[in-house]
């Protein structure tokens, strides 16, 4: 029950996505390092903190469309900071943060 004047509260993980800025590398690197910086980034995310599934669920929101995107990530209950999604949350509050690779 809430107050006659009281608003109901928005849904934190609605934010809507957006593609991000490109991302560049201080020095030109190949297609293939890009791939093994990703894949490392990923594999080694879940050990700073979090839920591997929701690092999972991240990973294939980065690699989807957008439309898609939007759906991974409300259906793991990713709450979104940034729309680019360099800063989320997992429902505990912990943060989940990319290195925009």
């Amino acid at each position: 029950m809430g107050c006659a004047g009281s608003t109901p509260k928005t849904d934190d993980n609605s934010k809507k996505l957006k593609k991000p800025k490109p991302w560049k590398h201080n020095q030109a690197i190949t297609t293939t390092r890009l791939k093994q910086m990703r894949d490392e980034f990923w594999d080694t995310a879940p050990h700073y903190g979090g839920q591997k599934e929701i690092w999972d669920a991240l990973r294939a929101a980065a690699e989807a469309e957008l439309s898609l995107a939007q759906t991974i990530v409300d259906s793991a209950g990713i709450i979104v900071s940034n729309s680019d999604m360099t800063i989320c949350y997992d429902e505990r509050e912990f943060r989940l943060q990319s290195s925009r690779v």
